[in-house]
């Protein structure tokens, strides 16, 4: 999260990667080592020894949240706050899209995030249902409706 809030998507993505479970289990031999549920944050990951890689202390308060935050907020960048959506990313350079469906009320928010110069922060331009949107904030609308925002990098 720190090198997210300091602009440096490529280390905030390589970091994530780190901590994420599923990348501890890609194969039968990083299972059997990793030892713990793959879809379940880790508070550690050994690193000596012959419990090197495996992981430990699971379900523990507090992880899955820190995950969203580090994830959706800080990599992916989507920052609501007093009715109003922000996208502020900060991604590996060598993403060229991606997309988030996000729930507000009763309303659907397809949005897509552009990256056709393999920047890996902020955005240059933002569009709602086809309109630019200058000032780049969009302002929330829950009473019900399909929206969709494209953003580019």
């Amino acid at each position: 999260m720190a090198e997210a809030k300091l602009g440096f998507g490529e280390k905030a993505t390589e970091y994530f990667r780190m901590i994420n479970p599923i990348e501890h289990t890609k194969s039968k031999d990083a299972v059997q080592k990793y030892k713990v549920e793959p879809y379940v944050l880790a508070g550690d990951v050994y690193g000596e020894g012959n419990l090197a890689g495996r992981g430990g202390w699971t379900w523990y308060t507090g992880a899955s949240g820190w995950l969203y935050q580090a994830g959706l907020e800080s990599i992916l960048g989507l920052n609501v706050e007093n009715k109003e959506l922000q996208i502020k990313p900060n991604i590996s350079s060598s993403w060229k899209e991606y997309s988030i469906r996000y729930r507000y009320h009763n309303s659907v928010y397809h949005i897509k995030v552009r990256n056709p110069y393999g920047k890996t922060s902020g955005i240059e331009k933002i569009w709602l249902n086809g309109n630019e949107v200058p000032e780049k904030v969009v302002k929330l609308d829950g009473n019900g409706g399909n929206f969709e925002i494209e953003a580019e990098m």
